[in-house]
């Protein structure tokens, strides 16, 4: 059994709409080491956001497994998916998604609530977690009232609250400028040596690709590796 965090086996995703297919991905074999960072890159359109969808339980494939720390995610029901996700993967988007109501704390202790655990150690957990992305001063600010950059840090913090196996990243710094976007850039490649957590970006930022681990282009429905 290998001991890679994701491992997608011939996946594809095949999207019919009347008479036409679709065909986007093309039998995809990936692994993702512990502790590696693996940058996905390639044109609009290509299927980038699909594997990653495919990969987190967002999606089922048309064809083909992926296992994540050894649990088949492309069988079982809605509800073992969510399980599996909650407890090793994290997720972090272009756009934050932070709950507009809660604080910054209540927004990153949310999936430890969520996997039950006790309010007061969720609580504790996402001051820690905050503290360490230098949101120290604002556990209690709303979304609202955080900047762009500190929305997506707090993102980040809420993403590694349950010390996933590994982070999923889909344009996570697309709706920052240059200065706050290198700044999370920073924090998530730190985080990710401090952690051992693996992570995986879909980006279209060459130099940020480049301080990753391994960069695989998508093309054609396929992954080929970046010199």
């Amino acid at each position: 059994m290998s001991d890679a965090v994701i491992q997608a086996r011939a996946l594809t995703r095949t999207y019919v709409q009347g008479d036409t297919s679709l065909h986007v991905l093309r039998g995809i074999d990936l692994d993702i080491a512990p502790g590696e960072s693996v940058a996905i890159v390639g044109a609009s359109g290509v299927g980038k956001s699909t594997l990653l969808h495919l990969l987190g339980g967002l999606d089922k494939p048309t064809s083909g497994q992926v296992f994540v720390s050894g649990a088949d995610m492309a069988s079982g029901d809605e509800k073992q998916r969510a399980r599996i996700r909650n407890r090793h993967l994290g997720f972090i988007y272009q756009f934050h998604h932070l709950l507009p109501e809660f604080s910054a704390l209540e927004n990153v202790a949310m999936p430890l609530l969520i996997g039950k655990q006790p309010a007061e150690q969720a609580t504790e957990a996402a001051r820690e977690l905050l503290e360490t992305v230098g949101l120290g001063e604002r556990l209690h600010h709303k979304p609202g009232e955080l900047s762009g950059g500190e929305r997506q840090r707090a993102a980040v913090a809420r993403a590694l609250i349950n010390r996933p196996a590994c982070i999923l990243g889909d344009e996570p710094t697309g709706n920052l400028d240059e200065r706050n976007a290198a700044q999370v850039y920073d924090l998530m490649l730190n985080l990710n040596r401090e952690f051992r957590t693996s992570v995986v970006l879909v980006t279209h930022d060459p130099q940020l690709a480049k301080r990753m681990d391994r960069r695989l282009e998508m093309t054609g429905g396929l992954l080929q590796p970046i010199d």
